[in-house]
């Protein structure tokens, strides 16, 4: 069976986006990227919730010529993977290989990864929590940049207690850290 893997930029205090809405203090550098892309290599399917799918929109017309080879690399690979978002108030998609999903349903998706050949990433807190609230989610995959922002929107689920296995971590030159984690039984609070 495949792994359903939570990935996500953060603060060092576990915000993916500022007060405002700002994230471009966790825009991965060349070697951070890099190491990101060989991740995500596997992957054969998104899910997202809306704010997640419009902000990764962006990566449908990013990877062009004058971008360079790390940007273009995942380019490639994020319009050659199936995404499916998960919203009540999205009427279409602008992306290629994208559906909508108007429920979250954790049978559906264990259907999805036993059907699949290739690991399926979930982005977005919302998202993610109702994903380890049904005990779907089998790893994680932290990037962490070495920030405080103080408030703002949490990478981390409300309720839920989660016992996790440290499985690698990397230190990068820009001073963000990666850490693996195997996530261990489900402990919904």
């Amino acid at each position: 069976m495949v792994r359903l893997i939570y990935s996500m930029l953060m603060s060092l205090d576990g915000y993916i986006a500022d007060r405002s809405g700002k994230f471009d203090w966790a825009e991965p550098d060349e070697e951070v990227h890099a190491f990101l892309n060989q991740l995500e290599r596997g992957t054969g399917t998104y899910l997202y919730g809306r704010r997640m799918y419009e902000v990764m929109g962006a990566w449908d017309t990013l990877g062009t010529d004058p971008d360079p080879g790390f940007i273009r690399d995942f380019a490639e690979m994020w319009r050659a993977a199936d995404k499916v978002v998960y919203s009540k108030s999205l009427s279409t998609v602008s992306t290629a290989k994208t559906r909508i999903e108007r429920a979250f349903e954790p049978e559906a998706i264990n259907s999805m990864k036993s059907a699949a050949d290739h690991d399926t990433s979930i982005g977005g807190p919302s998202l993610a929590a109702a994903a380890f609230k049904a005990g779907l989610v089998d790893v994680c995959h932290f990037f962490v940049s070495p920030i405080i922002v103080g408030d703002g929107t949490r990478a981390f689920p409300a309720r839920v207690r989660q016992g996790l296995s440290l499985q690698d971590e990397r230190r990068f030159g820009n001073g963000m850290v990666y850490l693996h984690y195997r996530v261990i039984g489900n402990q919904a609070a």
